[in-house]
């Protein structure tokens, strides 16, 4: 989520400059304005405090003067004055609403409570003296202004305020002074200069900010890293400004790795972190030893905040490290960095890697510095998000080229873009090689220039066997690069590295020289190119890239005419890196260099490779899509290979003899379609660890001795449909085997007598299985098999079954299950009993509509067969006569369907749709809003809270919406609890679609039955949401409170229980749970991260209906509803003092009464 704030300035000391005029605004009512106040301001002043007091005595008319609204938005810091008759004045509480509005919106405005003879719980619960002052100020004024002043009261008495009697014994002037001295020290600590614009810093801001404030008494540290340029200051100065006046002390140290090789740099560290702990008082510190011993005293004796900025080694840290036991308890330290492993899991309380900015986060960054505003100009909307995509999300990137184009016409900004494709800006280039510039030796530099220029993309494992055949140490040298936050591994093991690092890399390559035939390492067709066509290729050159494929379109010669020879490589004796593509050679292949480690050569033109090709160095090789008919003529020993790749050679029908590649441990044959057959001596093979065969169409058999491979970990035969047998035995005996792919060979038709022989002939290492397609119906699998006792990945996309197979509820590790396409599936129950999630997700049902019942997750069924208890809950009637509804399942991808109205169940929440706008049964509040906010209230003793019933009334917002977006429902529902910190969204599984001019009703009973849910007093807020997608309209939405009596209890429920859900609201939801104690309930994939964070937030809930929205009396208790028979409590809503609560009590009993007495002649349901 973006957060755009304008900073109030820049300036450390000038109160001007930041856009203040007085240091501390007074508030406080008449009574004290000649003595204590007077007193106080006088004694402000003195010290040097410009102060701002009201001089006007006379009655004050209903709205604050322009003056004083402007007075306190020109102040730092804030001092609210309580007196008995504080609260009395309108004009006091208006002003005291300001203030907070001040301090919720500018993180460095002060807010102090002075307590002067009253009691902060009675200006908190408004109780005492304080309630006869401000019951007077209520007279003639709206609810919500009422409201308001509660809420800001409530507020400021729970901030850290001063009170007479506790602080200074009822002495007035020792108390002056102490505030006095409490205002010096607040404003002797300014905040930090942040820039004026800061988007996308909120939701990486939060999960610091929840630590800075989790009430710990644990000295903490917290590890914040990333790439130059990606944040990590702008973040923890925002973090800082948030916080810091939560501690008694507080220092932010700036550029630490910078400052530390400066002469004396750590003693001048020490100087400041003391200076600014002890609150501008200079110490001298002669050397690192005596700044600690002075270092441990001040932080021992007061809770700090210490952020420490871009650390570098583990030098600048030591110190303190060491003295960690000593600092107060409570105290934070906060560090940034660019190396990820910077400390020990052991010394870390939490760690957070700073991420990329979101697309439209990047596109409104640019914008504020290119335009100034938050969208770009309309004409400049291509190029903007052309330079965003260039940027890859980082704000160093955004704002500097933002900035640099700003007010430049189109012609400079396209200018600009065919520039950055070829050399990159070089302000950014500058700051991000500080990385480059980090790493230990010239080993990994000349590792990291390889890998940006060749090998992005590509598997850890594939790049170490190809770099440590060129004499690197690439596994500790990937590592280095990954803690320097040069490159990242994603979860399929890739390395993956940001698009501008890369331009950094190759930038640095550029620069070696002028001419790109003395450069290292060549990658630009049009150098690549120059290079072979000259034939002036040098010794230097270690690795090439060409690709004919990116030749212009527009070049005189056609690229299919162009020939390149092969003595254009016979220069570069080092060039050990040769990737081609689409590349025609002629010439005698001896004039290729004989360093090659790694030659990946797709389409390659020749029926076989030959004979004098020196590739005995080569350890991948990599032809696919190749013309070749057989790998090799005559014999060829390769003693370095250990990858052989040619997959979709289409001609190739035989494979070599696997004994002159006695090294081998990868071999790819994917779509060869010609092979029929594989080499005998494949069995050979002693250390294949992986054999991919797929889509290999047209082969017959395998060799018997393949079972010999004793080192192979993963066997792919998907798409080899026309083996005569299945190899049982063969792969039985493969006692390494983990991963076992078998997708598209119809098991079922061409073994029908052996299917489950088969399925249960699997060895029992095998840790993946993939059966996708085999034509596998309910009846083929075994009951059992036990056998796959390590299994934690299984996949039956595309099979003919109805229901969970048996043997799965005892696969005890399994982890993932996969189900898509398995269009007759109609219900996943009995699922293992695991102690983690199994993961269904998105992908794994596909477009299946017959999928009704999802264990744990969803089940839905006609409305005619729901309980009817639930029936009556909800007031329905007439089930018979509900028309059908248009349903839509955004998980499967599918038009919506028309269907019988449905009951779902939902992690213990029912919820049917229905066409119309007749909501059944009576609601207690109603809202056209966005939100209803109301205090559970108190219930006789002989009922319980059941729940919450909720209702929505929808609409298309107009009659061309798309349905088939994004994965999460655009319609929600979201409960907060207040009271308990507690936050439940519900997107649902399926919803109902209306159609034009027609209205939807969702209605849903929300199962609340445990207290440390729900319980009298809390404060809930309901609001219904419809997404960022505008794709429905809420016309009106209501909240039900349900109770029910407890001599009920026992026989309520019996008809049945909620089927086959332990996942109720109060129960297990961690699968559900994105952020302690917020849980999102309903489907969702990680492209939902965005909307469900701002979902998450509470802004929505500004437009608040309060209790009792409907016109009733005023003087009972809110209303609830009972879950019996027919009988229902119509209260009234209450404001609960002592007298009304009583006479609220008599009422309910009244109305017990009367409604047990009607029940006989009344047959309506609730």
């Amino acid at each position: 989520m973006a957060l755009v704030r304008t900073s109030p300035g820049t300036s450390y000391d000038s109160n001007t400059f930041r856009g203040y005029r007085y240091d501390v605004f007074l508030s406080f009512r008449g009574e004290t304005r000649k003595t204590f106040t007077d007193h106080l301001y006088t004694a402000l002043n003195n010290a040097g405090f410009l102060t701002f007091r009201d001089g006007d005595e006379l009655e004050r008319g209903e709205d604050i003067k322009p003056g004083l609204r402007k007075a306190i938005q020109q102040s730092r810091t804030s001092v609210v004055v309580f007196s008995k008759d504080y609260a009395s004045s309108s004009w006091c509480l208006d002003e005291l609403v300001l203030i907070l509005e001040r301090k919720r919106t500018t993180s460095d405005h002060v807010v102090l409570p002075v307590f002067y003879d009253v009691d902060p719980s009675h200006v908190r619960k408004q109780t005492g003296s304080v309630r006869k002052a401000f019951t007077r100020s209520q007279k003639n004024q709206s609810p919500e202004k009422v409201e308001g002043w509660r809420k800001a009261l409530a507020e400021i008495a729970d901030l850290a305020g001063m009170v007479l009697q506790n602080q200074a014994d009822g002495y007035e002037s020792k108390f002056i002074k102490n505030i006095v001295k409490v205002i010096g020290d607040k404003l002797s600590r300014t905040p930090l200069s942040v820039e004026p614009k800061l988007i996308g810093i909120q939701s990486q801001a939060e999960r610091i900010n929840l630590w800075l404030q989790d009430g710990s008494s644990d000295v903490g540290i917290f590890v914040v890293y990333g790439m130059s340029g990606i944040g990590k200051t702008t973040i923890a100065k925002h973090v800082y400004n948030s916080n810091f006046r939560s501690f008694q002390g507080s220092s932010f140290i700036e550029n630490i790795k910078e400052t530390a090789y400066q002469p004396n740099g750590l003693v001048q560290i020490q100087m400041k972190l003391l200076c600014d702990i002890l609150k501008g008082r200079e110490v001298k510190i002669h050397s690192v030893s005596e700044g600690i011993i002075k270092i441990e005293g001040a932080v021992s004796t007061r809770r700090i905040l210490l952020v420490l900025d871009d650390v570098d080694q583990m030098d600048q840290l030591d110190a303190i490290l060491r003295m960690k036991d000593q600092f107060y308890p409570g105290s934070k330290i906060l560090i940034t960095t660019r190396r990820e492993r910077l400390l020990r899991a052991d010394q870390v309380t939490e760690v957070h890697r700073v991420q990329t900015l979101y697309y439209n986060d990047s596109l409104k960054l640019l914008s504020w510095h290119a335009f100034g505003q938050d969208h770009p100009i309309e004409e400049y909307m291509e190029h903007s998000k052309q330079l965003v995509q260039y940027t890859g999300g980082l704000p160093l990137a955004l704002k500097v080229l933002g900035s640099s184009l700003s007010g430049q016409n189109i012609g400079v900004w396209e200018s600009a873009l065919e520039k950055l494709k070829v050399i990159p800006d070089s302000e950014i280039m500058n700051k991000l090689r500080i990385n480059y510039e980090s790493l230990k030796d010239d080993h990994d530099r000349k590792l990291f220039l390889h890998i940006a220029c060749f090998l992005i993309g590509r598997n850890k494992s594939y790049i170490v066997r190809i770099l440590d055949g060129c004499d690197f140490y690439t596994t500790i040298g990937i590592q280095n690069l990954i803690d320097r936050c040069l490159v990242t591994l994603d979860k399929h093991g890739k390395v993956k590295m940001h698009d501008m690092i890369r331009a950094m890399g190759r930038e640095i390559v550029r620069q070696e020289s002028e001419k790109p035939e003395e450069r290292s390492r060549l990658w630009r067709h049009k150098d690549s190119f120059q290079v072979l066509r000259k034939k002036n290729g040098k010794k230097k050159i270690q690795g090439l890239v060409l690709d004919m494929r990116n030749h212009p379109a527009n070049s005189p010669i056609n690229t299919n005419e162009i020939v390149l020879e092969t003595n254009a490589f016979a220069r570069m004796c080092n060039l050990q890196l040769l990737h081609l593509s689409h590349v025609r050679v002629d010439g005698c292949y001896a004039d290729f260099p004989t360093e090659l480690r790694w030659l990946c050569w797709l389409e390659f033109p020749l029926d076989s490779i030959p004979i004098d090709f020196p590739l005995e160095n080569v350890i991948v090789l990599e032809m696919q899509y190749s013309s070749l008919r057989q790998v090799c003529r005559g014999t060829k020993f390769l003693p370095s290979l250990k990858i052989l790749d040619v997959s979709h050679s289409h001609g190739l029908s035989e494979t070599i003899d696997f004994s002159l590649f006695p090294n081998l441990e990868e071999l790819i044959l994917v779509d060869c379609t010609s092979l029929e057959n594989v080499h005998e001596s494949i069995g050979n093979l002693e250390r294949l660890v992986y054999l991919n065969m797929k889509d290999c169409k047209n082969l017959r058999k395998l060799p018997k001795n393949m079972c010999m491979l004793k080192s192979l970990e993963t066997l792919i035969l998907s798409g080899c449909s026309n083996l005569d047998e299945f190899p049982v035995e063969m792969v039985k005996k493969m006692e390494s085997l983990k991963v076992l792919e078998t997708d598209g060979i119809p098991i079922s038709e061409l073994w029908p007598e052996r299917s489950s022989a088969i399925l249960s002939s699997f060895p029992s290492s095998v840790v993946e299985l993939s059966l996708k397609g085999c034509s596998l119906s309910d009846d083929v699998f075994p009951t059992d098999l036990s056998n796959l006792s390590h299994l934690r990945r299984l996949h039956l996309d595309e099979n003919p079954i109805c229901s969970l197979p048996v043997f799965i509820k005892g696969l005890r590790r399994i982890d993932e299950l996969s189900f898509k396409g398995c269009d007759r599936l109609e219900s996943l129950v009995g699922l293992p009993e695991v102690h983690q999630w199994i993961s269904i997700g998105l992908s794994t049902v596909g477009n299946n509509w017959n999928l009704i019942e999802w264990e744990g997750r969803y089940k839905l069924e006609p409305i005619d067969r729901v309980d009817v208890e639930m029936i009556k809950l909800l007031g329905l009637c007439n089930l018979e006569s509900m028309p059908a509804v248009r349903m839509y399942n955004p998980l499967t991808f599918r038009d919506p369907k028309e269907v019988p109205v449905q009951g779902l169940y939902q992690c213990g929440i029912f919820s049917t749709f229905f066409v119309g706008n007749d909501v059944p049964g009576r609601f207690s509040y109603k809202s056209t809003k966005s939100s209803i906010s109301f205090i559970v209230p108190l219930l006789l003793a002989s009922h319980r809270i059941r729940g919450l019933n909720i209702f929505a009334t929808y609409a298309k917002e107009n009659s061309n919406n798309d349905f088939t977006g994004p994965t999460i429902a655009p319609i929600m529902i979201k409960v907060r609890n207040k009271s308990k910190g507690l936050k439940w969204i519900l997107a649902p599984e399926f919803y109902g679609i209306p159609d034009d001019g027609e209205d939807m009703i969702w209605l849903s009973h929300w199962k609340m039955e445990n207290k440390t849910i729900l319980q009298c007093g809390d404060e809930v807020v309901v609001s219904v949401i419809t997404g960022r997608r505008d794709v429905f309209c809420v016309k009106e939405f209501g909240v039900e409170l349900v109770q029910e009596h407890q001599d009920k209890m026992s026989t309520q429920h019996n008809s049945r229980s909620e089927p086959n859900y332990p996942y109720v609201i109060g129960g297990d939801l961690k699968t559900w749970k994105c952020r302690p104690g917020i849980y999102f309930i309903g489907g969702r994939t990680r492209e939902d991260t965005d909307d469900i964070d701002i979902l998450i937030m509470d802004s929505n809930e500004e437009d608040t209906n309060k209790e009792g929205q409907e016109n009733e009396p005023d003087d009972t208790i809110p209303k609830t509803r009972v879950a019996s028979n027919n009988c229902s409590l119509r209260g009234w809503k209450v404001r609960l003092t002592a007298v009304s609560f009583f006479f609220a009590l008599a009422l309910v009993g009244w109305s017990s009464i009367s409604q047990k007495k009607k029940r006989h002649s009344s047959t309506s349901p609730p």
